[in-house]
């Protein structure tokens, strides 16, 4: 009998022992999960207190093209700043054709690499003549050479926003870009820029197939710049390339 009774109360002990652990468990976790809210609240509240909201207002993203003077005493103004993709720009929902179609684009706007090369038969394949829907013998862009280092660039002749490229191959022969790149700067003293990803590589738009269809890549954020350079990273057969280039139009619905 005496062991019967030991037994019992070891058992009654134990159950007791385990109830306190459970408890101190269950009121641990009750504390964490406490913990865990407060830092969730902390969290929604700083979001609350950075986040910016976004408007469709493209105009808003201009830059003045032209400083104002100051006073001879005072220090010169700073040059405008190079990050012109805004904090909060979003896709622009209206666009309208810069004018390399129309004509509205002059010569003096459109220049390449190897410019001072164009003699002979280049020179009727000058970037001047690499326009949307360019029609006729010398309708396309010709780059003289073949490789990476190869441009076309754009004078927009004050900062605007550009917000997509459309691009077409040559007119008369199955040649055109199938890559390219974006680079983009204010002034023509500063450093280009490299129009960048989501991961922040450099961004790969893919081009044309064949030598009439048109390819439409829209810029999300629109770039804000006065100078645009598109270089070619991949070609059938050689680097032939129209173009238009679309700018974001200042209208909301």
């Amino acid at each position: 009998m005496p062991a019967c009774r030991a037994a019992v109360l070891f058992l009654l002990l134990l159950s007791q022992a385990l109830v306190t652990v459970q408890s101190e468990e269950e009121e641990e976790e009750a504390i964490q999960e406490q913990d865990l809210q407060e830092e969730d609240q902390q969290v929604i509240e700083t979001w609350n207190t950075k986040a910016k909201a976004c408007t469709c207002d493209c105009e808003s993203a201009r830059i003045p093209a032209v400083i104002p003077p100051v006073p001879p005493t005072s220090l010169p103004p700073p040059p405008p700043s190079q990050s012109h993709l805004l904090n909060c720009m979003p896709e622009c929902p209206y666009h309208r054709p810069l004018g390399f179609e129309s004509g509205s684009v002059t010569s003096d706007q459109i220049s390449c690499s190897s410019q001072d090369q164009y003699t002979g038969w280049y020179s009727s394949w000058i970037p001047n003549k690499a326009r949307l829907n360019n029609q006729g013998f010398g309708c396309a862009w010709l780059s003289k050479f073949n490789d990476q280092y190869q441009w076309i660039q754009i004078d927009l002749k004050e900062v605007s926003v550009v917000s997509g490229i459309l691009t077409q191959g040559r007119c008369d022969a199955d040649e055109w870009i199938t890559k390219y790149s974006i680079q983009y700067r204010t002034l023509e003293t500063l450093n280009w820029i490299y129009y960048k990803d989501q991961t922040g590589n450099n961004r790969v738009f893919y081009g044309n197939s064949d030598r009439s269809s048109t390819v439409q890549n829209l810029l999300r954020p629109p770039i804000v710049a006065r100078y645009i350079r598109l270089l070619p990273l991949g070609w059938h057969t050689r680097i032939a390339m129209r173009m238009e280039l679309l700018m974001c139009m200042n209208k909301c619905s």
